[in-house]
Parts: C-alpha cells; sequence; structure tokens
C-alpha cells in the first residue's frame, strides 16, 4: 500500500504570492520571476474557461486548449525559477506593523503557510447560471455566452439567445454578425423595446415566445451539420439550433479580500450586474491596500484571455518596481546605521 505524496514544502517567505494560476496569475508571476524575484503560484485548479474548447484571440496560441495553455504557462515560470502549488488559499492577512515593510501571512487550506512580501490576487470568478435543467451540461460547448470567445466556431449556424435580462437586444446584435440565423427565446426575460425589436427584425433576427423547460443535445447532423441543442418550450413546443446563447453573472469570492480590507465592487453593464464583489485596482493592478495587486477575473470578470493576460504582466512588473524602492528603502537604512 502507497500513502498519498506530502504536500511540496514552501519556503519561509517569498518576495511575492500569487493567489490562482490561470493566464493572469502565471502571466504576473512570469515578469516577477524574470526580475530574479522569489515567487510562488498557488492554483486551485478551477479556471473559468475549462468547459471552452479552446482560447481564441490570443496571438501565436489560437485555439488552445485552456488546461494546455496553463501548462505550458507553468512550464514557462519553472524555467524562471517560480514555483507552482496545486491547493486553496484560505487566508490572507497582513502580518507587518506600521512603519515596518509590507508582510502578509499566506495559509492554505492543507495547513501550509508562508510569508509574502507582496501579493497578486488572480482567483477565478464563478460563473452564475440560469436554472435551467440542461443548461449547465452544456456550458461551454453549446450554450455560450461570448461571441469573440465563441462566435467564429459557430459561424452560419442558427444561435438562439436566451432572454434573462436586459441585455437580450445586446447579444442578438452582436450574434447577428455571426450567424444570418439569429432567434431570440422570450424565455423570463424584460420585454425587448419596441424600437430594438425593430432594429433586430430589420436584419432578419427572429422571436420565439414562451419559456424554455429544457435543453437538451442533438447529436447528429440534422442541425446545422453536425448537431446543436433542442430547445423545450412550456408549450410542448421544441426547437433545435447550433447553438444556445445564455447571460451568466460572474460571483468573485470575497472571502479573501474582505481579510485584508481590499475594496470590492459590483460590476454593471448597461445597467446590469453583470458581476459582484470583484476587486477594485488601477491600471496597474494595484487594489486599495499598499502591497496588493489583483488582475485577472478578480479585477476585470469580462475580460478575456488576451487582456488578463496583459493585465497579469502589468501587475507583475509594478509589482518588481514596489519591491525594488523597498529593497532600496532597506539599504538607506542599513547604511545609516551603520554610521
Amino acid at each position: 500500500m502507497t500513502s498519498a505524496p506530502l504536500p511540496q514544502q514552501l519556503d519561509e517567505q517569498y518576495d511575492a504570492v500569487v493567489v490562482g494560476g490561470g493566464a493572469a496569475g502565471l502571466a504576473g508571476a512570469v515578469a516577477l520571476a524574470r526580475m530574479r524575484r522569489s515567487v510562488l503560484v498557488v492554483d486551485a485548479g478551477q479556471p473559468r474557461n475549462a468547459p471552452a474548447d479552446g482560447v481564441h484571440n490570443l496571438l501565436g496560441r489560437e485555439g488552445t486548449p485552456p488546461l494546455e495553455l496553463v501548462a505550458a504557462g507553468r512550464a514557462e515560470l519553472a524555467g524562471y525559477g517560480g514555483t507552482v502549488v496545486d491547493g486553496r488559499v484560505t487566508s490572507l492577512q497582513r502580518s507587518s506593523g506600521d512603519g515596518e515593510p509590507l508582510r502578509f501571512a499566506v495559509v492554505l487550506e492543507d495547513g501550509r503557510a508562508t510569508t509574502a512580501r507582496r501579493l497578486l490576487l488572480a482567483h477565478s470568478g464563478t460563473d452564475v447560471l440560469p436554472d435551467l435543467p440542461g443548461l449547465r451540461e452544456l456550458w461551454g460547448s453549446r450554450v455560450l455566452h461570448c461571441p469573440f470567445c465563441h462566435g467564429w466556431e459557430v459561424r452560419g449556424r442558427s444561435v438562439a439567445v436566451l432572454s434573462t435580462g436586459a441585455m437580450t437586444a445586446h447579444a442578438a446584435t452582436l450574434w447577428r454578425q455571426v450567424s444570418d440565423r439569429v432567434l431570440v427565446l422570450s424565455h423570463t426575460g424584460p420585454e425587448v423595446e419596441e424600437s430594438q425589436r425593430q432594429q433586430l427584425q430589420a436584419v432578419g433576427v427572429e422571436f420565439v415566445a414562451g419559456e424554455v423547460v429544457a435543453l437538451e443535445p442533438v447529436d447528429d447532423d440534422d442541425v446545422d451539420h453536425g448537431g446543436g441543442v433542442r430547445v423545450r418550450l412550456a408549450s410542448g413546443r421544441a426547437l433545435e439550433v447550433g447553438a444556445v446563447v445564455a447571460a451568466s453573472q460572474v460571483r468573485v469570492d470575497a472571502s479573501l479580500t474582505a481579510a485584508l480590507g481590499v475594496e470590492v465592487a459590483d460590476v454593471e453593464l448597461m445597467g446590469v450586474v453583470a458581476a459582484t464583489s470583484a476587486v477594485v485596482a488601477d491600471p496597474t493592478g494595484l487594489t486599495s491596500v499598499p502591497g496588493v495587486w489583483a488582475a485577472g477575473n478578480a479585477s476585470a470578470p469580462m475580460a478575456t484571455v488576451p487582456a488578463v493576460t496583459a493585465a497579469g504582466m502589468q501587475a507583475g512588473a509594478a509589482m518588481t518596481m514596489d519591491l525594488a524602492r523597498e529593497d532600496v528603502a532597506g539599504a538607506l537604512l542599513l547604511q545609516g546605521a551603520a554610521r
């Protein structure tokens, strides 16, 4: 009988600890490691884009499966001396007093602990989906939300927009660019304004009344030459389409930021709360708490992989400059004490 492997030991202190090992966290960690900073990435292994078949609009890596991209990022970080551990951070707290150099205590779920000079919050958000049988099982494959992420893959196929809020007309307008047949399923959403309805009908968008009660996969060639989704209505009617578009609300875990006192806020898009408890950060990723940066869905829940990758690198660069300032200040204090 073989025993389970012991968890990897952590160093006593790192220049930076990154919470989250997706594109943003790894990009930030690589930027730090390339400047010879000691970096630890703690990855809970729950990326939002895991159901997707590939990452898109990322130059040079078009269509790369999300987990393959993460594996490549981990390998690159290791090449620069950075460390990734699988685990979940359960506690982040400032451990230094006023007037002392910034230090943060980091505790993992399995009891491992370390100290960080700086923190990068790059943990993923969670998609809160409409409560509809079959939707979650098809999420990311045949039930989609972002035309920039998935539009090309369903080009020319019939697309049904599930109306659950005020973004219906906006979504239908976007998806009409990749599909000649777009349907709006009224479902439980508010009635589309008459002016918006006329605009959509002018470009051939169809409207289907009635509540949707279930979504089912169709695995034959009857739907746009390759299968799709069967939409069942409360009336008993069933439609078969190539894909369904549904909106989610991104929920960012605020349990870690609360103890640090980091400012968070809900994110609105066209008057709709699209995300809750997102970290408020400046253009470099710096939060309201000195020494704490944020990047990725933690601070920009609606951003795609290329955008969060850039944000992670920007945050990592800003953190290296902040660490350098602290090093200089510490050297000056030692120099003064030696006189």
